[in-house]
């Protein structure tokens, strides 16, 4: 699925209860779908001293995760506990069934301390192995952790050409256009369900400012 070289090799299994117990799972959180785990493996290393890569300002650790899954719905919410809790960048590998997804979160540094905050997650569609294919794109980890992002989000963070943006513009770009759509898609309910000419004229007024701001916004 990755093509990591040996070097980058972990292939460590972690016992449930031993890896639980260096979290914090709240009860709320195991009987929303914790026991929907089956198997954590620790497969891979990216590193500065793993591969031949150089180490990042933000990335000094891509850890590659493989869950494999009771059920398959993936349970965003223990995702989130995991990366809040280990201080690297996560790539998961989740298989159920036979079948494969690549998840990654997009993490910003918190101000103060050495944590993250996960932003949102980026995933592809259940996969045979073999159709699941990342490439380690990028001369140092900051650049691979980018392109991993940029990888599974794929159209939703389609770069137009000749257009410089950041990925932190990039996510908050496409975190408002999801936004706006929201906005657009309620309010048309409502121009549905409105009886009055008047306060349908209204929102009508209002409904196409919003598709102007989602036009402009598509690069």
């Amino acid at each position: 699925m990755l093509g990591l070289p040996k070097s980058t090799e972990f292939n460590k299994r972690l016992p449930k209860q031993k890896f639980y117990e260096n979290l914090t799972i709240t009860p709320a959180l195991k009987k929303g779908g914790i026991d929907d785990i089956r198997i954590i493996y620790w497969r891979n290393k990216i590193a500065a001293s793993t591969m031949n890569l150089a180490a990042g300002q933000t990335v000094t650790e891509i850890e590659v995760f493989e869950i494999k899954w009771n059920t398959q719905t993936v349970n965003e919410a223990i995702l989130r506990q995991i990366d809040r809790e280990i201080p690297y960048h996560i790539l998961f590998l989740m298989e159920y069934g036979g079948k494969y997804q690549a998840w990654i979160g997009y993490k910003e540094a918190t101000a103060g301390n050495n944590a993250f905050k996960v932003e949102r997650y980026y995933h592809t569609d259940w996969l045979a192995e073999d159709e699941l294919s990342l490439k380690v794109e990028g001369l140092n980890l900051d650049a691979v952790y980018e392109s991993f992002v940029r990888q599974l989000a794929g159209a939703v963070l389609e770069q137009t050409e000749g257009v410089q943006e950041t990925l932190q513009e990039a996510v908050q770009r496409s975190e408002q256009k999801a936004k706006l759509q929201k906005q657009i898609e309620a309010l048309q309910a409502k121009i549905r369900k409105e009886k009055q000419l008047n306060k349908q004229m209204e929102m009508n007024a209002e409904l196409k400012k919003l598709r102007n701001l989602l036009t402009k916004m598509v690069r």
